[in-house]
């Protein structure tokens, strides 16, 4: 079983608050990129290791569907922080059996449809809830935190 310490969802993936932040909080040695977009990006990708390289942990990309098939490979001695872009992300990977105990909501931006929701970052359309609400529907913990000293929201 894989040593998930966090799964995160964050519309940037990995950035500077990610890499130092909540890497260095939970103790992770690796970050896992479930993004089908991010795993053929090698641009995207240069920008988000440059960020892992900081805090000195390794970075892996890997699509929705690969991450599903080769997560449960994992050394247990890897303390994996799990970043997807999207809650339909964390959905798909949970329904493929990936391990997911607590599930951060981060940032999530202003788009069409989509209303703020308990934290100026975080801005939830009804398909996001519904796939929030049958995650927790599954004993996953739940969250919004946009930082590791910010106060947490449920996201109801």
């Amino acid at each position: 079983m894989p040593n998930i310490v966090l799964t995160r969802i964050d519309n940037r993936l990995v950035h500077g608050q990610v890499g130092a932040s909540w890497t260095s909080a939970i103790g992770a040695n690796l970050i896992v990129v479930a993004d089908d977009e991010a795993a053929e990006d090698k641009m995207q990708q240069a920008v988000m290791k440059m960020t892992a390289d900081t805090v000195n942990v390794g970075i892996r990309f890997f699509s929705i569907q690969k991450t599903i098939d080769v997560i449960q490979n994992a050394s247990p001695n890897q303390k994996i922080f799990l970043v997807v872009k999207e809650p339909c992300f964390a959905r798909k990977l949970l329904d493929g059996g990936v391990p997911i105990d607590k599930l951060n909501i981060g940032n999530m931006h202003v788009q069409p449809g989509k209303k703020v929701h308990g934290e100026p970052h975080v801005y939830l359309g009804e398909q996001d809830l519904d796939d929030l609400r049958y995650i927790r529907s599954k004993g996953v913990d739940v969250y919004i935190q946009i930082a590791p000293g910010d106060k947490k929201y449920d996201f109801e």
